[in-house]
């Protein structure tokens, strides 16, 4: 994926800058994030316990699982900042979860670029209102606003 400029980023504010794949969310991926977390709740680690006790049909995703793909959706849609050495995740400003997201479905993520701040220091804060959709639903997953911070050498300093 070709960089982007800090001025092209700038020119992108307030329009939807990506929309990433479709991916699946399987049992298998919903099993191991428990696993990491230690969150075994059954309505989302017993598919028949979940099917028989919840109004879901079986069991669904993590809203935290989903928040962490949002990384890997990230960098498989959105281009690098030119100059960039290293981003980080600066937290959100918002987070709802508005629809379960149920095994085997599939989710992408919509980005809007909300807002870029280009600090002295060489840090540039990049705010996205970002969209989780599931493929065949009227409800999204969640809306989320995330700022991320991408480091990338101040001018003075580049030579």
């Amino acid at each position: 994926m070709t960089p982007i400029t800090l001025e092209q980023l700038l020119d992108s504010v307030g329009k939807e800058v990506g929309v990433s794949p479709w991916r699946v969310v399987s049992q298998t991926m919903i099993d191991q994030f428990a696993d990491a977390t230690d969150d075994h709740q059954f309505i989302h680690c017993d598919p028949e316990r979940a099917a028989l006790e919840t109004p879901f049909g079986g069991t669904i995703a993590h809203g935290f699982l989903l928040l962490s793909l949002l990384s890997a959706m990230t960098f498989e849609t959105l281009p690098p900042l030119e100059k960039g050495k290293m981003g980080v995740n600066h937290g959100f400003d918002q987070i709802r979860f508005l629809a379960p997201v149920k095994t085997g479905s599939r989710i992408r993520a919509r980005f809007l670029l909300a807002d870029v701040k280009a600090r002295p220091s060489g840090w540039v804060q990049v705010t996205h209102d970002v969209t989780i959709e599931i493929e065949g639903a009227r409800k999204p997953a969640l809306n989320a606003r995330w700022l991320t911070l991408t480091f990338a050498e101040p001018e003075a300093r580049q030579s």
